[in-house]
Formats: structure tokens, sequence, C-alpha cells
């Protein structure tokens, strides 16, 4: 595999067992490249390409080999483990400029994702999609970012992930015929219909072959033939939530304190697994938008709330899965150098493996009962032959007893003797070798404490291999010191640990016996993985079904904690006393609970309060319950029903917002242009104190256009302004509806000074609360007449913008004729009512509408 890099060739020879060892980066290991041209200045790595922007630094990182991964238990779950996943992006050229295909593989998990779909000149989905992915390294073509010709794409990309490796290849490396052939090639046959899915999207199948051979020379191995899961992802199939708003919402990650799990991933992930943890992750960024997906999963987390003895049972076998895709990613890799560390990781993984089937009886007899259509097809897969045949294969090699235990010593007696005594002789003798040193090593601490009357015990840790450790006071040592002959003395408190030069030798004795056992074993661990590889696949359903399952018990036990209510899905958006999931892990009292109603007639809502009185914790709110339905999980509230969002915008005023200045404003514009050119009837969007980065005029100017754009749409809108002139808009467009948040004025005691008390409590209409300024000028030390010359100013300004804003009886005849027909349309739809009950339903409607219609005469002003 080779790059050229302007005048330079450069060629990728294997790489040296060093390079597992130290972990150290291409760069640094100069032994792996040769290079045609015998001076190099200002040398790129042939493995990383600086980018233009940041040539004085190198971006080159270090790979792990996946050989050298080792499976995580299920009890050492984080919110979001480090980057694994490599990513290649190419676009078409010419007219197909904005046409963007991107694979991506994560190193810990064998499957390969392709995308294909065109994106504006805002890159939107492109970003998106990477800032899901989280990647760890990005490979473009070299054509990409040419000096003094860098693409727009290129730089976008560069711009939003400065933290992260960037590569560059040959253009010609990103072929679609090669590509087409890997997929055939490495595509389990269970995956096999992705095929006919590709054959015909050019650039993701570039971008596939440019990535699958950066990845095995970078992992020193090859994939196996039809070994991977490969999977077209259509952009169609999920929500889309652009990273801003992903940030904004705080979704995966808190924007005080990156380490803080006071998010909506921290709210949800009661996740026992590593699989489980990284699905939730997926589908909070990526929320579902297909009904029927939804209520399966929901009907499965329903049967788990009800079913006290399936919810523990299950949750009991599922937290002792380990992290079954890193395991699969492992068994299907073909090392292209046989080491002690690649021997060592696939006794490791086998013992794993066998840990792992031994947990698909117990999880069939918990689903046995089952009765929603998901679980019991969960089941119906987990009674796969293929389980069997392994499991019996595995046995007549392994031992009954190997399992996967804590403890590096544990583990390391367990990889010694995973192997049934009488297949391989010399292994037989090796073991015994190895048990007479380590009983030798034990004799030797015991003479050493009797000869020195010290309390010594044999301790073990892998990066020391044997030594001795002991608590006591070194005021009972003799001159306070241990004896002359240890060495390598280390003291925590009282406990003492050292070595001595004989148990130094001891333990290189026992990793040379150890190194001959790993290699016997590795060798008949091969033939046994040979012999069961053809029915290894079965595994890829396994991780699916133990992933989706601990995703939906996690679910489910957030709700165990706190009262939420299951979603339903319409063509409405109505929730009852709803709250903020988020805010009710750290508030010490339950938030206060809202009403949300947008329907077809009445999409767009102006929100309006004061500063601090729950506007921005509302509208992200809203937001985080849509999520959490059409993830499938329940929300909190006493009752709710939501449309179904094809995307979710949020533009959320921070809190230097309020300053006036260039940056603030450009940044406020950048957001919503965003939104207008990528929304549409099916998105939902959440706009916060848009315009207060500039002035009054401009500012209201701004938003009163951006509402009458978004008016147009179908889309369900909601907008929080302090500009109150904006909440006459509904005198032009009757689907437009006012809320605020209410306030209390409350005297101190001695009558002189007034307070506003927050209710938290949305009402509808917009607020009377008209000068927050004058009010807070009242309380300071500002001179009364300046107060009163301003109040006085204020009333004259109002009273002009009113009298211009007036509604007509005519426009309000015609805002009322429009309710009404959206109504009728609404009941036509969804109405579940009886005769009697409908007919009473449609009385009220009629009183209402006689109601809202001016009588002959009556100004609006009357009204």
């Amino acid at each position: 595999f080779w790059i050229k890099k302007k005048s330079f060739i450069f060629f990728f020879l294997p790489l040296s067992e060093s390079y597992f060892g130290d972990k150290s980066s291409c760069v640094e290991n100069t032994s792996t490249l040769h290079l045609t041209s015998s001076s190099v200045r200002g040398l790129n790595s042939a493995c990383v390409g600086k980018t233009p922007r940041s040539s004085s630094r190198s971006v080159c990182r270090s790979h792990t080999p996946l050989m050298g991964y080792s499976v995580t238990s299920s009890s050492a779950v984080s919110t979001h483990t480090a980057a694994s996943v490599i990513v290649a992006v190419v676009e078409g050229r010419g007219l197909a400029r904005g046409e963007v295909g991107m694979a991506s593989i994560d190193l810990k998990n064998p499957e390969v994702i392709l995308s294909q779909f065109s994106d504006n000149t805002t890159y939107a989905k492109v970003i998106t999609k990477l800032k899901i992915l989280t990647p760890l390294e990005i490979i473009m073509s070299n054509t990409a970012c040419d000096a003094g010709n860098t693409s727009k794409l290129f730089s976008l990309i560069t711009e939003h992930f400065k933290n992260v490796t960037f590569t560059t290849v040959q253009r010609k490396y990103f072929n679609e015929t090669k590509g087409l052939e890997y997929v055939e090639q490495l595509c389990a046959s269970e995956f096999s219909t992705v095929f006919m899915e590709v054959q015909s999207k050019y650039y993701c199948l570039a971008a596939a072959a440019a990535l699958l051979k950066y990845v095995e020379f970078i992992q020193n191995s090859v994939y196996a033939p039809k070994s991977l899961k490969v999977r077209f992802q259509g952009s169609e199939k999920t929500a889309m939530i652009d990273s801003s708003s992903a940030q904004n919402l705080e979704l995966v990650i808190n924007n005080r304190d990156s380490r803080n799990g006071h998010t909506l991933f921290g709210v949800l992930n009661y996740t026992k697994t590593p699989g489980g943890s990284r699905r939730l992750r997926s589908n909070i960024l990526e929320p579902l938008v297909d009904a029927e997906t939804i209520n399966t999963r929901l009907d499965c987390v329903q049967e788990l709330l009800q079913d006290e003895e399936l919810f523990f049972g299950l949750q009991a076998v599922i937290s002792k899965f380990l992290d079954t895709e890193q395991l699969l990613s492992v068994l299907v890799q073909i090392p292209k150098q046989d080491t002690v560390k690649t021997a060592e990781s696939k006794i490791t993984n086998l013992i794993y493996l066998k840990h792992t089937l031994e947990l698909v009886e117990p999880l069939k007899a918990v689903l046995r009962s089952c009765t929603t259509p998901l679980l019991k097809a969960y089941y119906s897969s987990l009674e796969d032959t293929r389980f069997g045949i392994i499991l019996e294969k595995i046995t007549t090699v392994i031992n009954d007893d190997t399992r996967y235990t804590k403890g590096c010593l544990s583990m390391r007696t367990q990889k010694c003797y995973a192997v049934k005594p009488n297949i391989n002789e010399f292994l037989d003798i090796a073991r015994r070798t190895y048990t007479e040193i380590v009983d030798d090593i034990a004799g030797m601490i015991t003479q050493l404490a009797e000869k020195y009357n010290l309390p010594m015990k044999t301790s073990f840790s892998s990066a020391r291999g044997f030594f001795i450790q002991m608590n006591i006071d070194c005021s009972t040592l003799p001159n306070g010191q241990l004896p002359s002959e240890f060495t390598k003395i280390t003291k925590i408190k009282n406990t003492y640990s050292f070595t001595s030069a004989d148990l130094i030798k001891m333990n290189e004795r026992c990793q040379e016996s150890l190194r001959e056992i790993y290699h016997m074993t590795y060798l008949i661990v091969c033939k046994l993985l040979n012999e069961i590889y053809e029915h290894i696949h079965c595994l890829y359903k396994l991780s699916d079904i133990v992933s989706m399952l601990d995703m939906l018990l996690s679910f489910a036990h957030a709700c165990t904690l706190s009262d939420y209510v299951r979603p339903e899905f319409t063509d409405t958006l109505a929730i009852k006393q709803g709250w903020h999931p988020i805010l009710e892990k750290i508030a010490v009292e339950k938030p206060v609970p809202n009403n949300t109603y947008l329907t077809e007639g009445n999409n767009f809502v102006i929100i309006t309060g004061p500063n601090m009185s729950g506007k921005s914790t509302y509208l992200k709110q809203i937001a985080l319950c849509q999520i959490m339905a059409q993830i499938g999980s329940y929300v909190p509230a006493e009752y709710c029903s939501f449309r179904i969002a094809e995307q979710i915008f949020t533009r959320i005023g921070m809190d230097d917002d309020i300053e006036t200045n260039a940056s603030t404003f450009m940044k406020e514009m950048k957001e919503v242009t965003y939104i207008i050119q990528n929304a549409n009837d099916k998105s939902l969007i959440i706009i916060d104190e848009l315009g207060r980065g500039t002035s009054t005029e401009e500012g209201i100017g701004i938003c009163y256009a951006a509402c009458e754009y978004l008016l147009n749409l179908k889309a369900f809108t909601l907008f929080a302004t302090h500009f109150l002139e904006l909440c006459h808009i509904d005198a032009l467009y009757p689907n437009v509806e006012n809320y605020h948040f209410e306030v209390q004025h409350l005297r101190s005691s001695a009558g002189n000074k007034e307070k506003i008390a927050y209710t938290y409590t949305l009402s509808k209409g917009y607020t009377e609360e008209k000068n927050y300024g004058l009010k807070a000028a009242e309380v300071s030390s500002l001179p009364s007449s300046i107060i009163v010359d301003a109040k006085e100013i204020t009333n004259h300004i109002a009273k002009q913008i009113l009298h211009r804003q007036k509604s007509t009886p005519e426009m309000m005849r015609q805002r009322a004729v429009y309710h009404l027909a959206m109504r009728l349309v609404q009941t036509a739809r969804n109405s579940q009512l009886d005769p009697d009950s409908l007919r009473m339903y449609l009385k009220g409607l009629k009183k209402k509408y006689e109601a809202s219609c001016p009588a002959p005469g009556q100004s609006g002003e009357q009204q």
C-alpha cells in the first residue's frame, strides 16, 4: 500500500513487533517507511498528511492495533469510551460536486457503514454524521487539499474537527470498482443484500476502498473473507439533529463540564454493557422516524415494566455479557505476524467467546414466556443452532471450568490451563514446569518471611509479575529499613512492595515458560477457530440482540425512577404537564410541569416572559421529550402525543448572547440560516432569543422576517423572544399562538421595594411584563426623574406601535374560520369519540367559533 505525495513515493512495509509494544506512531517508527528521495524537507507522514491549516504541527496519532485490544468487562461501562472510528470521505467533482460518499469502521466493532447523499453548500449532513461518529481519524483524497486549491468540504471538516487526525491518500485509491470487490469479498452472507443497495453508489464504494486498504495497513492484519457486517445507512431512516442542536440540548455532553453526567444520555443510561451504551448514544443523536418501529420498542418497555420477574431476570443475564462487538472484531481478523501478544489475545478472546456462548441458554430461558413481537423474535433468533455447534466444538478442546474472571493473575491462570490435558503432550509438560516455578516462588517468599520474621505475602501485577508485599509499621523494622537484599521498594502508608534478585530471575523463568504455553495453546486455538469460523457470524445477531435488550432495559429502569408515560404518535404535539428530564435529576424539587399543544392549524408558538422566567428550559424540555419519544423511551409527562420530527433544530440563547457584539450576531445569523436552508414541513424548530446581538430595530426586523419565512412551512415552531412587537404577528397569521411565563410582583414589608417571584408557569397570551429594563432601573440607584421620563417615552412609542397593529373585524373573523376549519380536519382524522360525544364536541366548537367572531359593527379594539 503506497501513497504519493507531490514528488515523493512512500512504500508501506509490514510493521515490526516493536510497533505493537510501544504503540509508537508511524512518523516515529521510521524503519517502516522507505522513501524514493534521499532528501525530504517538511516531511508529511506517509500515513497521515498534515492539513494546510496546521502545517506547523504533526497531526499523526498513534494507533493501537486491534490485536492488542482486550474485551472490557460489562461492569466497566463508561459514558463514552475513547474514539476508535476511522472514516473515509470523498466528494464528487464537476457536476457531481455536493454528492458525498462516506465509509466508516469502528476498530472495536467489525461493521462497515456506507453512506451516500447529496448535501448543500454548508455540508450540514456531512458535519452532523461525523459529529455522531466522533472519529479517531478522517481519510480524504489528496486532491481535496492541494495547495491553493483546497476544497470547501475539506476546509469545513478541518475547521469542525481540529483535534482529529487527518490522512490524505491518492485519489486513485478511492476506487469504486475496488470498493465493490471489497464488499463482495468481506461482507458476511447474512448481510449480502447490501450489495444490491450499494452497487450503483459509486462514492460510498470509493470511500470503502480507501478505508479498508488503510485499516488493513494500520492494523497489520487483514479481515477474513465473508467476516464483516456491511450496511448502507440512508439518512431518511433517522431524524437529523445538527451538532449545534445536540450541544444546545446537552444530549451526550454537558456544556459546563464534559465529565458531568447531567445530559439526556446520563438520564437514560442504565445500560450494563458497552454495546448497550453505544447503541443508546447513537439513538439519542439519530432518533427513529418510523412510528411502527418506535411502537415496537415501546411495547417491549411496557412489558418489562409490567413483568417484574422478566425485568430483573433479563437484567441479571445481560449484565454478564462482555463487549460482544469488540470480541467479534478481534475474532474476524487474521494477523500478518504471530507474536506473543497476538497469541495471548486470541486465547483470551476464545475464553470470552466461550463465556458469551454459555449465556445464550440463560438468555433464552428468560425470554421464553415474552409476549411482545420484538422479544419473541429475539427468542426465535437465539434458537439458531450455530450457537450450540460453536460451543460444542469449543468444549471438545477447552476445559469446561475455563471462564472469564476478573484479576490479571486469575485470568493468566485461565489462559494457561484453557486447553484440556492430553491434547498436546509438550503443552502439558510446559504447564507442569510453569506450576513448579509458581510454587517455587511462593515457597521462596515463605522462606524469606521466616528468615526475617516479617509478614510477607506473594502478590502479582501484570506490570511487575510476582513481587513481595507486606503491611507493617516502619518503626518495627531494624533501623527502619528493609534488609539489603530487597530492591525496587515502594511504600504507600504502611504497605511495602518490593522484590529481590532471585525473585526477578524466577519471574523471567516464569515468563519464558508462559511464552511456550501461549505459543502451543495458540496453535491449538487457531485450529479450533478455523473449525468454528463458518458458524461464527451468528454472533452478529447475538451482539445486536444484547445491545438492544440492554438499551430497552435502561429505558424501563429510567421509568421506575420517575413518573414517565408512554408516548403516542399522531399529527399533534400535545404534552400534558411535561417537565425537563435533566433538570429533574439536578433539582432538589421536581420541576414545575407545563402543557404544550401544537397542531397543523396552530403550528407556530411565540413565548414571552422576563429573563429567568423559564423560557429556555421549557424550549429544551420540548425537544428532549420529542427525542425521548422517537428513540422508544417513555417521556416525563402525564400524557403526551407527538408528530414524528424528521429534523430537530434549536437555536438557544446563551448568557453571552446578551452582549451586543459582531461575533455573537454572526453566530446567530449562521444558525438561523442553517435552519432556514434545511427545515421542512416535518421539522421541529426551536428558536430562543434571536436578534439580541444587534440593535432593537434590526433585531425586531430580523425576527419578523424569519418568522414570516417559517410560517410558510408546516413545521412545528416555538419562538421565544423579548421583542413584544413580534406577538402582534398573530393578527396576520391565524396559525400563530401567543404564550407567556407568569410572574408575581411582591412588595417588601416596608412597602417601598418590589421584587419579582417566578412561577415558571406557562399561560396563554403574551406577557404583561412589558418593560423589564424599567423595572430593573426602578430598584437601582438611578434618579427618579430619569425613570419617569423613560416610562413616558416608552408608553408613547408603545401606543404608536399598537395603533398600527390593530386587528380588524374581518381579520378576526378569518382567524376564527381558520381555527374552526383546522379543528374539524383534526377531528375527522383522529377522533375516536362515540356519536353522542362527537355531537357535544362539535356543538362546543360552534359556540367557540361564534364567540370568536366580532359582532357586526364591532371594532377589533372593542373585541
